[in-house]
């Protein structure tokens, strides 16, 4: 009788964990009336699309199908996925700003069919685009207040020196329950760990900082205690991630670095978790009414990137095998 009842069991818990994930439903509501929802569905939206990688409660890396770099095709069964990443620097309006690195303005014609895509391929892959996968949603679900930039320090510096223009609130995340449309960010430095107070610190004084952040999507859907959250460049893709919360709403045991961590190998399994990094700030989404006062952001281009001027198809002698480019034509010899 075991086995039987087994079965109904972990369908049971299989129908409950499917139902926890709220993108199948909220990829359709781009055009909801409230910002909060129009950022979530946008997000959710191409995380469907780069087929539901995600990182489970225990910072494991549970899933990945296709990187960004690839000529694999999306789940639009069209978008080649590097193509897709060069439609969100272009459609946030961010290349001109990194116009001096290798590869960007190929991008501008990476929609065009006719365009191999070797140098904007290189261009994806060689520069970090999870801000821009940020502001690009944002720009999509036409949040006030809000600036496109190809770094995350930009707008969580603006949330904390500029309070009144921002449409962020600085948060601390171990202390502020989560909603839909917050981002979580925390800071990438190998070698030591701000936390709340340090990025505090920082922001204070001129300088970069490298960060990295993540658009809350969803809290306790079905009363399951999960935060999930969903970012972009996040082992190559745009990426769920799920943390658990307390009975308060707020992050629980949200697992932070320390700077003398143990480092994740195989004889170190304990050191390994995606999830634990240095989380400094919940950049918090204001009211729908004071939202209403901020200017307001500025459009994403409708529908398929289209180029001006398509650059001329070159061909190659020494051939590369998935450079998509064609082998020169052999002159005739009398």
């Amino acid at each position: 009788m075991r086995p039987l009842l087994a079965v109904p069991l972990l369908l049971l818990l299989a129908t409950n964990a499917h139902a926890a994930d709220v993108c199948p439903v909220l990829r359709n509501q781009t055009a909801a009336p409230d910002v909060a929802t129009r950022i979530a569905a946008a997000a959710c939206n191409e995380h469907m699309l780069w087929y539901r990688p995600f990182i489970d409660r225990n910072g494991r890396m549970a899933s990945a199908t296709v990187s960004e770099g690839e000529a694999s095709r999306l789940g639009d069964g069209q978008t080649p996925a590097w193509r897709r990443v060069a439609s969100y620097w272009k459609e946030a309006g961010l290349l001109p700003s990194i116009a001096h690195r290798a590869g960007a303005t190929d991008c501008e014609y990476a929609a065009s069919p006719s365009y191999p895509g070797t140098a904007c391929r290189g261009f994806v892959i060689d520069n970090p685009w999870s801000a821009t996968f940020i502001s690009w949603v944002m720009v999509k679900a036409g949040l006030p207040g809000f600036r496109p930039d190809a770094s995350h320090l930009a707008y969580v510096r603006a949330a904390y020196l500029h309070p009144q223009t921002s449409a962020y609130a600085y948060r601390d995340p171990a202390r502020t329950p989560p909603s839909v449309g917050d981002l979580l960010c925390y800071v990438r430095h190998s070698n030591h760990a701000f936390g709340h107070e340090g990025l505090q610190a920082l922001l204070e004084k001129p300088g970069g900082l490298f960060m990295h952040c993540d658009i809350v999507v969803a809290t306790n859907p079905n009363n399951d205690a999960t935060a999930y959250l969903i970012g972009g460049n996040v082992q190559q893709g745009v990426t769920m991630r799920m943390l658990p919360l307390n009975r308060n709403g707020e992050f629980w045991g949200l697992p932070k670095r320390t700077g003398d961590d143990t480092p994740c190998s195989p004889d170190s399994e304990s050191g390994c978790n995606f999830n634990r990094q240095d989380w400094a700030v919940l950049l918090k989404l204001k009211p729908a009414e004071q939202l209403a006062t901020l200017p307001r952001a500025a459009a994403v281009a409708a529908g398929p990137l289209l180029p001006t001027a398509a650059p001329a198809l070159q061909c190659c002698v020494n051939c590369v095998v998935g450079s998509d480019i064609p082998r020169c034509a052999q002159e005739s010899v009398p």
